[in-house]
C-alpha cells in the first residue's frame, strides 16, 4: 500500500467578518492559495478552525467550500469527540462525497485508559469509509495515545493510516516510526518539528504556518522528503522565528494576525478565543517584513 497523506496538508482556519460571520470570500482565497503554492492535501474543521464554535450549517458550508475549491488536492475533515457512539453517529449521517480522510483528535476531558482509546479508534475505523488519521495532541486533551497503542491500531485495522503526532515529544515521534508498519504515515502536528520528522522517517506536516506561506511550507517538506535537508534547512531557519512567535499567545492568533498583516484576513476570533496582544502583532509584522524581503 502506497502512504497516505504525505508531503504538506495545510491546518485551514476559519476566516470572520467584522460582524462575526465566517468570511467565505477570504476562505476561498486562501483555499486557492494553497492549490497556487503547491501544497498537497487540505485539512478543514481541525483545531486551528476554530471548529468548536462553527455551526453545523457553518461546518457544512466550509466543508463544501473547501471541496468546491480544492481543484484536486486530497480533504481532510477534522471530526472529534469523547463520546463513541456519537462520532459513530456523526459519521453514519456524513456526507463524504468529495471527503479523502478524516482526522480524529484523542477523545478529551472523560481521560480514557490506552485501551479505552484503542477500542475508541476501532469502532471509529469500522464506522468511517474513508481513511482515517489519529490525532494526538496531549496539551489541548489531557491524554496521551501512546506509540504502542498507535502500533497497535495500525496493526488492527487498514483504515487507520497515519497520525498526526504533536504532543512535540521526539521520543515517541521516533517510537511511532518504529513500532508502526512501512506503509503508515507519521505527520508532524508542528511546523518547528517538521524537518524532526522527516529525518526519523516521518512523511509530512499538518501546517498552520501554510495559511500564510503555502510555498514555503511545501517546498520545506518536498526538499526533506527527498533528502535536500540542507535546502530544507534554508528555508526552515528563515521561518523558525515566525513558527515560535505565531504559537506564543495561542492558536489560532497568531496566524490570524499574521494574514491581517498580509491584507488576507481580518483579526476576528470567536469567543472565548481573543486576538493576540499588540505588541505580539507589533512583532510577527516585523518579523514578516524581515522574510519578505
Amino acid at each position: 500500500m502506497s502512504r497516505y497523506f504525505k508531503g504538506a496538508g495545510v491546518a485551514l482556519i476559519t476566516p470572520f467578518t467584522t460582524n462575526d460571520q465566517v468570511d467565505y470570500k477570504a476562505l476561498e482565497t486562501i483555499i486557492d492559495n494553497q492549490v497556487k503554492g503547491d501544497m498537497d492535501y487540505l485539512v478543514a474543521l481541525g483545531t486551528t478552525a476554530e471548529t468548536a464554535t462553527l455551526s453545523a450549517d457553518e461546518k457544512a458550508q466550509v466543508v463544501e467550500l473547501v471541496k468546491e475549491k480544492a481543484n484536486g488536492l486530497p480533504v481532510v475533515v477534522g471530526m472529534g469527540g469523547n463520546d463513541t457512539r456519537t462520532m459513530c453517529n456523526q459519521i453514519d449521517n456524513f456526507n463524504f462525497e468529495g471527503i479523502d480522510g478524516i482526522l480524529v483528535v484523542t477523545p478529551y476531558y472523560n481521560k480514557p485508559s490506552q485501551e479505552g482509546m484503542y477500542r475508541h479508534y476501532l469502532e471509529i475505523a469500522k464506522a468511517s469509509p474513508v481513511p482515517v488519521i489519529l490525532y494526538n495532541v496531549p496539551s489541548r486533551t489531557g491524554i496521551n495515545l501512546e506509540a504502542t497503542t498507535v502500533g497497535r491500531l495500525a496493526e488492527a485495522s487498514d483504515k487507520i493510516v497515519a497520525i498526526k503526532e504533536a504532543s512535540g515529544e521526539h521520543s515517541q515521534m521516533t517510537k511511532i516510526g518504529k513500532y508502526t508498519p512501512d506503509d503508515f504515515t507519521v505527520i508532524s502536528g508542528d511546523d518547528l518539528l517538521a524537518i524532526t520528522i522527516a529525518a526519523i522517517g516521518g512523511q509530512g506536516v499538518i501546517s498552520v504556518a501554510a495559511n500564510a506561506y503555502p510555498e514555503k511550507i511545501s517546498k520545506i517538506m518536498h526538499l526533506a522528503l527527498n533528502n535536500d535537508f540542507d535546502a530544507a534547512r534554508k528555508i526552515h531557519f528563515e521561518l523558525i522565528e515566525m513558527f515560535q512567535l505565531l504559537f506564543r499567545e495561542g492558536n489560532p492568533g497568531g496566524i490570524k494576525a499574521l494574514m491581517n498583516i498580509q491584507g488576507t484576513i481580518e483579526n476576528i476570533l470567536r469567543l472565548p478565543l481573543y486576538k493576540i496582544s499588540d505588541g505580539l502583532y507589533d512583532e510577527i509584522k516585523q518579523r514578516h517584513e524581515l522574510i519578505m524581503r
